[in-house]
């Protein structure tokens, strides 16, 4: 493996050996994480039908409205952030014209002169879709999959681009680059773009994507092939050399005395290992001080003599790059050696149903730093009420991930430009559309993410288990301190 240089975003992990705890780290496929899911049909088209609002990493029920065709806009704040490529004149009759309409708020572009290309018919647009769905870790990113069949099932109860629905075909990348390029490859010739992506080694497909110049607009890009790929763009944008200053600056606020004793952990697997030296580099740099740095190999399992060591050097603030297996059994060892230091702050990583229910007591207080309204708050946000019902509705049952939401998030996204492009929608168009977006939010569903320009977002909140429940920690608004 090739790690990359420096940590982008810590937004990319989960649940076995090694986080992507940057996304522009790449991942060994025997040490990536679980996402939860059975596996899917294969392809085609959801279809909608009735359902009840999914369910929150703690198990809970956040109170998510049916799906709906329109309406008022999001009451957590954000805006669409999209720029350029709209058209002038009207566009289907059935489209929604709310912010939070399957086409967005954007005016539709004029349908004259709208052609029949690869992908695209007199009746549909064909998307496409390559998650790891199997492979090593099973279902590993299957919630990207199953958000942009949600997103379909809407987008096709509610609206239509100048008289056509959305298709999906569905690629399973298998946590393998070649499988990754070889679902490039089908979908260059099958597909008008490929739409909510997510897989571990997704340099495979970033040559082909570009090469056949196929839009290709991800969950997210993990490795410096995909980021330099110029057809790529992630609805959460990545950098492989950015890393945002909003966690320590949080730390240096909030926690001083913590801050000037602090401690990183990490997995000695694939990238982590570079990402935790680099994270603790760009942290000090912001003021903190790390007095532990410790490498943690992924046989291991014993990790009392780590604590041992934070015990003492007294350190108070304690984080690690990890997944939910490695979170807990730490905090599990600091609770049996009567270990509290005053933070133990995570990833995005942690914040799963299994991550709440294995940790237990253990687990209580830990604090996340995250790019986007936690499920728990989607009364009061229209668009996750939108993502989580939706996702019932095509598969009851289904449990919510960030991956997915920033999956939904890119559907909503393509949807919001082929409209307003109308009749100039090509591949080559669409790009070029693409390019403008910045400060991307999906309607408030999350922070502001520069989906054109390339650069890693740099607005976090934080949120604190208590309770058994996540509950924000200095309010609900994001922080924004660039990036390093």
């Amino acid at each position: 493996m090739l790690p990359f240089p420096r940590a982008a975003v810590a937004c990319v992990g989960a649940v076995l050996a090694l986080s992507l705890a940057a996304c522009g780290s790449q991942l060994d496929p025997d040490t990536v994480a679980q996402v939860n899911g059975s596996a899917v049909d294969g392809g085609g088209q959801a279809v909608a039908a009735g359902g009840a609002a999914g369910s929150g990493p703690d198990g809970s029920v956040p109170g998510a409205a049916g799906g709906t065709d329109g309406g008022a806009g999001s009451t957590a704040g954000g805006t669409t952030g999209t720029t350029g490529g709209s058209g002038s004149g009207g566009g289907s009759g059935t489209q929604g014209t709310g912010a939070n309409a399957a086409t967005g708020a954007t005016k539709a572009g004029s349908c004259d002169g709208f052609k029949n290309q690869t992908g695209i018919t007199d009746k549909t647009i064909v998307i496409g879709n390559s998650s790891d769905v199997s492979g090593p870790v099973p279902g590993l990113f299957e919630a990207s999959q199953d958000a942009v069949r949600a997103y379909v099932a809407y987008f096709n109860a509610t609206s239509d681009i100048c008289g056509r629905k959305l298709e999906l075909k569905t690629y399973d990348s298998r946590t393998d680059a070649a499988a990754d390029q070889q679902a490039y490859t089908q979908a260059c010739d099958d597909t008008f773009a490929m739409v909510g992506s997510m897989s571990a080694f997704d340099s495979g497909g970033a040559g082909t994507a570009q090469g056949c110049g196929l839009p290709d607009l991800r969950s997210a890009s993990v490795t410096a092939d995909r980021q330099a790929c110029t057809t790529c763009f992630g609805a959460q944008s990545t950098q492989a050399d950015e890393f945002q200053n909003a966690v320590p600056d949080f730390v240096k606020k909030n926690h001083p005395d913590a801050a000037a004793h602090a401690a990183m952990l990490y997995i000695n697997a694939g990238a982590a290992a570079e990402n935790g030296k680099t994270q603790v580099t760009a942290m000090e740099k912001r003021g903190m001080h790390f007095d532990y740095v410790q490498g943690i190999d992924i046989s291991e399992f014993n990790y009392a003599p780590y604590v041992q060591q934070m015990k003492d050097k007294g350190v108070e603030y304690v984080q690690m790059i990890g997944a939910t297996a490695q979170f807990v059994r730490l905090a599990q060892a600091m609770q049996q050696q009567g270990f509290h230091p005053e933070v133990f702050m995570l990833d995005p990583t942690a914040y799963t149903r299994d991550f709440v229910q294995s940790g237990g007591d253990a687990v209580e207080g830990a604090t996340l730093f995250i790019n986007f309204t936690p499920f728990e708050e989607a009364s009061s946000n229209k668009e996750l009420q939108l993502y989580l019902s939706w996702l019932q509705q095509v598969k009851p049952g289904a449990e919510p991930s960030f991956f997915g939401l920033f999956s939904w998030s890119a559907a909503r996204l393509f949807v919001e430009r082929a409209t307003a492009l109308g009749g100039k929608l090509t591949r080559a168009s669409l790009i070029a559309d693409l390019r403008k977006v910045d400060n991307w939010t999906a309607n408030g569903m999350h922070s502001p993410q520069h989906v054109g320009p390339h650069h890693t977002g740099e607005c976090w909140r934080f949120i604190s288990l208590q309770h058994g429940r996540w509950v924000p920690v200095g309010g609900t608004k994001y922080s924004c301190s660039g990036t390093s």
